[in-house]
């Protein structure tokens, strides 16, 4: 594909380097200079310096060719006219980001529809609804559904106490005669596999399992792993995401929002209904102590600063909190922080490339997600007739070894795949691959 980003900010220079590693022709457009060869020192991309609002900018970006148009530049209004533009001028798909929730309204929507624009990301909103998942299923590090919950993919981190440590692949399903989960890939030390029989679960692994709804509370069993019930949360920092957590989960559980700016504190105070609003320093631990920090299920670190989210859920985690998570938008300490106990990483970069990174695919695919922990991702493939994963069983059509099937989804039963699973037309296939095999995946679904 032809593929357009405006914007050489941290999201759109994460798409032009995943999306130029997938092969597509991709240019950069950015009126910052220096913006732009950042990118190109981190990706094989082209570049064109100027304002993608300019019609003569777009043409020399050679709009009319372009398959994919994606503005995530800072400013709203720059991503909204752009993308106007660009349809306007023979993009053929186009994508915008967006900072006001209020356009995401279903009669807000169609306004945008009609000029033209595909599809609205709005990352913080996708980044609160994750958050919102990981607090119903708080054993988990990351949690993500296929069609409509009959599969998730669930992600734990192994401590000394899990039953499986030291136990082969083998040896952790012996007595399991119909498979309701399994492990799909093991991330250890920064670097993802993809596990065979006798490959073994080891401290601190990263484990990514597939499983339907009967499976997933016998895959906690065996990772020692318990669900809790969060009804005390604790949000630090007044960002667009707490804003969306804080009004979406006031009503169902206690929250208290520190927020350090004092006048911010007091608009917020009076946007929340239930929601306890403090003005405070959330680096400060006598603070935290005296906002009952120790008596919390749940701290959320959304301010705009890594470091102190980092720091802060470590605080928590010494205070005896259960489940911690911190929004992290530096990608390079996001193994950091796992390492030193942070439960769970958000990362907006990431989650809007999930959104995003499925247009680019020939294959119908209806959920994408690039996971936080690892350089893999998860795919969810609609099966088309003829497709060459219908001519045998899984271990006879030569799958991609880097890449593994979880469990498909046929009318309303869900099952784990194995060896001698054979995939018929219109199945929704749940799909674990690392990034040298999505290429190679995608053509066994047309």
């Amino acid at each position: 594909m032809y593929i357009i980003v405006v914007g050489a900010g941290e999201v759109g220079t994460h798409l032009a380097k995943m999306l130029a590693k997938e092969y597509h022709d991709v240019t950069v457009i950015d009126p910052d200079e220096e913006m732009l060869s950042h990118v190109t020192a981190t990706a094989d991309v082209l570049t064109i310096q100027g304002s993608a609002t300019s019609i003569k900018v777009l043409k020399e970006a050679n709009i009319k060719k372009a398959d994919l148009f994606i503005a995530v530049a800072h400013s709203e209004e720059t991503n909204i006219v752009s993308a106007t533009l660009a349809k306007k001028l023979g993009a053929k798909k186009v994508i915008a980001r967006i900072d006001k929730w209020e356009y995401l309204q279903p009669n807000n929507k169609e306004i945008f529809l009609n000029l033209g624009i595909d599809s609205l990301i709005y990352p913080e909103r996708l980044a609160a609804r994750e958050i919102i998942t990981l607090l119903g299923q708080t054993s988990s590090t990351e949690f993500v559904d296929f069609s409509g919950g009959k599969l998730s993919l669930i992600v734990f981190k192994l401590e000394e106490d899990s039953p499986v440590v030291d136990y082969t692949l083998l040896q952790a399903t012996k007595n399991t005669q119909n498979l309701d989960y399994r492990a799909v890939a093991i991330s250890r030390e920064g670097i993802t596999i993809i596990p065979r029989g006798n490959d073994q679960f080891k401290v601190n692994d990263l484990v990514y399992v597939i499983a339907n709804q009967n499976g997933i509370k016998e895959m906690l069993e065996y990772s020692g792993k318990k669900n809790i019930d969060v009804n005390n949360l604790m949000i630090l920092g007044g960002s667009r995401i707490a804003i969306h957590l804080a009004t979406e989960l006031e009503r169902s559980m206690n929250v208290k929002l520190i927020e350090v700016d004092p006048e911010k504190s007091e608009k917020l105070a009076a946007q929340f209904k239930n929601a306890l609003v403090i003005n405070g320093d959330g680096r400060d631990t006598d603070l935290l102590m005296e906002e009952g920090l120790q008596y919390m299920d749940a701290f959320v670190a959304v301010t705009g600063n890594s470091e102190t989210n980092i720091l802060s859920c470590i605080i928590a985690k010494r205070m005896g909190v259960k489940k911690t998570i911190a929004e992290i938008e530096n990608i390079n300490y996001i193994r950091l922080a796992e390492s030193i106990g942070v439960d769970t990483v958000i990362n907006k970069k990431l989650i809007t490339a999930s959104r995003i990174f499925r247009y680019t695919m020939s294959t119908d695919v209806s959920t994408i997600k690039c996971l936080t922990g690892s350089d893999a991702e998860v795919l969810e493939f609609i099966v088309k007739p003829g497709a060459p994963i219908t001519k045998g069983k899984l271990k006879d059509i030569g799958f991609p070894k880097d890449a593994i099937v979880g469990g498909v989804v046929r009318g309303d039963n869900a099952f784990i795949a194995k060896g001698d699973t054979e995939i018929k037309p219109y199945d929704r296939v749940v799909v674990f691959a690392l990034p040298t095999a999505i290429n190679k995946v995608g053509k066994y679904f047309n």
